[in-house]
C-alpha cells in the first residue's frame, strides 16, 4: 500500500487530495499535469465539487476518506475546511502518509502542535501550503534582500469581500500569508504585536492594520482587509542599502539602489520567472517526500505563523488615553 514515512517512495508516488473546492480542485489540477505521479482521487461529500474536480483533472473521486485510503495513496494533500485539517491530518499521519496541509495548518495553535508532533513521531513528510512563497515575484524580493540589513518591511492584501468564506476574518485568511512571509523575509521570530481591527460590515474582522518587531529588530506592518473593490497585493522592504518594491499580482520587481548624498539613486527591474505558484509548491513536496528532506515550509513554521495571527485576535486595541501601566505592545511569550 502506502510506502512508509521513513522510507522515500522509489516508484511513481500515489497522491491523492481531500477536500475538492476551489483550491483542492487545482490541487487535482496541478497534480494530474506532474510526471511520476498517479493521482489516486479526490475525496469530497459534495458530489457537486467532486464533479467539478474530476472534470479539471480527469481522476476517481470518493466520497469519504476511508474510502480513498483503501485504495492506497503515498502522500495527500489536504484543502479541506480548516476546522477538519487536524482530524483528516492525524489519521493519515497514522497510516504513514506524507500530508501536505493547506493554511491555516489548523483551527488552533495547539492542534497545530499535534499535528507537527504526529508527524514527527511517525517519520512523515509534514509541509504547510503557504503558496505565496512560491509566487515568483516573493521569491525575486527574497533573492534581492540575501545578506541586506533589513529595516522594515510593508505588506499590502486588500481586495473586496469573498464570496465563499468560511468562520474566520482577514487575520487567518489573508494575513497568515504574510505573517509567514515576514518571517521568511527576515529568517527572524516576531517577538512584538500591536494590531487594530475592526468589522466593519462583517461578523469578525474584515480590516486589519498590523504592526510587527521581529527578534532581530525589524520593524514590519501589514494592511489587509475586505473592502477594497478590486484586489491589491504588494511587498516593500527597506534595508541599509537598497529598496525593494514587489507586485504579486503583476509580479514585477524593482529595486532601487546606489544611494547617494544628493539624493539621486538607481532603479532596475528584477527578472522574474513564471511559474505558477501552485504547481512549484507542490513540486517541492513531492521532492521532500521523495528524498526525505525537510520541506520548504515545515509544520513548525506553519504552527508559529499561526501562534502569531491568534495573538493578533487576542491582543486588544487601546485607547489613546489609557493607562501608562497598559500602553505598549503585546510582547510575545516565549
Amino acid at each position: 500500500m502506502s510506502s512508509k514515512g521513513s522510507q522515500p517512495a522509489q516508484a511513481g508516488l500515489r497522491v491523492g487530495v481531500i477536500g475538492a473546492g476551489v483550491m483542492g480542485s487545482n490541487h487535482a489540477r496541478v497534480l494530474s499535469g506532474l510526471p511520476g505521479i498517479s493521482l489516486v482521487g479526490v475525496v469530497d461529500p459534495s458530489p457537486a465539487h467532486r464533479t467539478r474536480a474530476m472534470e479539471l483533472a480527469n481522476c476517481a473521486s470518493f466520497e469519504t476518506l476511508d474510502e480513498l485510503l483503501t485504495e492506497g495513496v503515498d502522500a495527500v494533500t489536504i484543502a479541506a475546511p480548516t476546522h477538519l485539517h487536524h482530524e483528516v491530518s492525524l489519521a493519515c499521519i497514522a497510516k504513514n502518509i506524507h500530508v501536505m496541509v493547506e493554511k491555516p495548518i489548523a483551527s488552533t495553535v495547539a492542534e497545530g502542535r499535534e499535528i507537527v508532533a504526529a508527524a514527527q513521531k511517525a517519520g512523515v513528510t509534514l509541509m504547510v501550503g503557504h503558496v505565496e512563497r512560491f509566487n515568483p515575484a516573493v521569491a525575486a524580493v527574497k533573492q534581492a534582500i540575501a545578506g541586506e540589513d533589513i529595516l522594515s518591511i510593508a505588506i499590502t492584501r486588500v481586495g473586496p469581500f469573498p464570496p465563499r468564506m468560511s468562520n474566520v476574518g482577514v487575520v487567518i485568511d489573508l494575513a497568515v500569508h504574510d505573517i509567514d512571509l515576514i518571517r521568511w523575509f527576515t529568517e527572524s521570530d516576531i517577538v512584538e504585536v500591536q494590531p487594530q481591527l475592526s468589522s466593519a460590515v462583517a461578523e469578525r474582522e474584515d480590516i486589519a492594520l498590523l504592526q510587527f518587531r521581529t527578534a532581530n529588530g525589524v520593524l514590519a506592518h501589514i494592511n489587509t482587509n475586505w473592502l477594497t473593490p478590486f484586489k491589491a497585493r504588494s511587498v516593500t522592504v527597506a534595508t541599509r542599502g537598497k529598496y525593494v518594491m514587489g507586485d504579486l499580482l503583476t509580479r514585477q520587481v524593482t529595486e532601487c539602489f546606489g544611494f547617494k548624498p544628493d539624493g539621486s539613486y538607481s532603479m532596475r527591474h528584477l527578472p522574474v520567472g513564471h511559474d505558477e505558484p501552485l504547481r512549484a509548491e507542490l513540486i517541492a513536496f513531492l521532492k521532500a517526500v521523495r528524498n526525505g528532506e525537510t520541506p520548504a515550509v515545515t509544520g513548525d513554521e506553519g504552527v508559529a505563523s499561526l501562534e502569531i495571527a491568534t495573538q493578533c485576535l487576542e491582543t486588544p486595541s487601546r485607547p489613546a488615553a489609557s493607562s501608562p501601566a497598559r500602553k505598549g505592545p503585546r510582547r510575545v511569550a516565549g
